[in-house]
C-alpha cells in the first residue's frame, strides 16, 4: 500500500518509512514522498491549529493526484458530441499528512503551529533553533517543560479524512546538544531521559516520538484495511 506523503521534507519521509518499516505493518507501506508525484503543491498553513494544517495539506496533495490520474486516464478530456464521457479512473489514492510542532509551558504553548516559521517566513530551521534559545535563555530549569505535539491525516479514495494525534512530553536544554535528528530536536529532552532527540538513536527516538505515538494509532487503523 503507498501513502503518498504531503511534505516535501526528506527527513520526514525518512522518518515515516522507517516507522513503517520497523512497526506492525513492515513491508506492507510505501512512503511516496511528495517530490515523486512533482513536488508539494504550495499550502498556506494558516488555520491555526495542527489538525486544520495537516488536513489541508492532505487535501491539496489528493486533489493534485487526482487531476494528474484523471489526465492521465483522459477522464478529463472533453468528448466529441455523442461520445460518453470516459469513466473516471478508480480512486486508490491514499494521502497522509503531518502537521507537527514544540509547545513550550514557558511560552504559553509556542511556538506551537507555528515552529516551523519560528524565525520568519523562510523556514530556516536552524534559525528557529537560534531563536528558542535565545528566548529561552532566562527561563529557569524548572520552568523549561515543553511537549512535541503530531497530528496525522490520512485521506483515503472516497474523500474521507481520519485524523490521529501524539505527544511526547519532555523539557527544554540550555543549549542544543546532538548530531542527528533536525528541528528542535537538539534542544528536546523526553520524559525519562536525560539525552536529546539528537542524542538518542533513531529506533528509541520512534519509540518515544510524538510522530511515532500518532503512527501507532494510525496503523491500528489501517489494520483493518490491509
Amino acid at each position: 500500500m503507498k501513502l503518498h506523503l504531503a511534505s516535501g521534507n526528506a527527513h520526514k519521509a525518512r522518518e515515516f518509512q522507517a516507522l513503517a518499516d520497523a512497526g506492525a505493518l513492515r513491508g506492507a507501506l510505501e512512503i511516496v514522498p511528495a517530490r515523486a508525484p512533482g513536488g508539494m503543491p504550495r499550502v498556506e498553513e494558516d488555520t491555526g491549529t495542527f489538525a486544520g494544517n495537516a488536513g489541508k495539506k492532505a487535501r491539496a496533495l489528493w486533489e493534485k493526484l487526482l487531476r494528474e490520474r484523471e489526465k492521465s486516464s483522459g477522464a478529463d478530456r472533453q468528448p466529441a458530441s455523442g461520445e460518453p464521457r470516459p469513466a473516471s479512473p478508480c480512486h486508490d489514492v491514499w494521502v497522509l499528512a503531518d502537521d507537527s510542532g514544540l509547545c513550550v509551558d514557558a511560552l504559553g504553548g509556542g511556538p506551537g503551529v507555528e515552529s516551523a516559521y519560528y524565525a520568519g517566513p523562510q523556514g530556516d530551521g536552524a534559525a528557529n533553533l537560534a531563536k528558542l534559545v535565545r528566548v529561552m535563555r532566562d527561563v529557569p530549569d524548572t520552568e523549561r517543560g515543553a511537549y512535541f505535539m503530531c497530528v496525522l491525516f490520512l485521506l483515503g479514495p472516497n474523500g474521507a479524512g481520519h485524523m490521529f494525534e501524539g505527544r511526547c512530553p519532555g523539557r527544554l536544554t540550555r543549549e542544543p546538544r546532538g548530531g542527528s535528528g533536525f528541528g528542535y530536536d537538539p534542544l528536546f529532552v523526553p520524559e525519562g531521559y536525560e539525552q536529546t532527540f539528537s542524542e538518542l538513536s533513531e529506533t528509541v527516538k520512534n519509540n518515544l516520538s510524538h510522530r511515532g505515538r500518532a503512527w501507532i494509532e494510525m496503523t491500528r487503523f489501517l489494520n483493518t484495511l490491509i
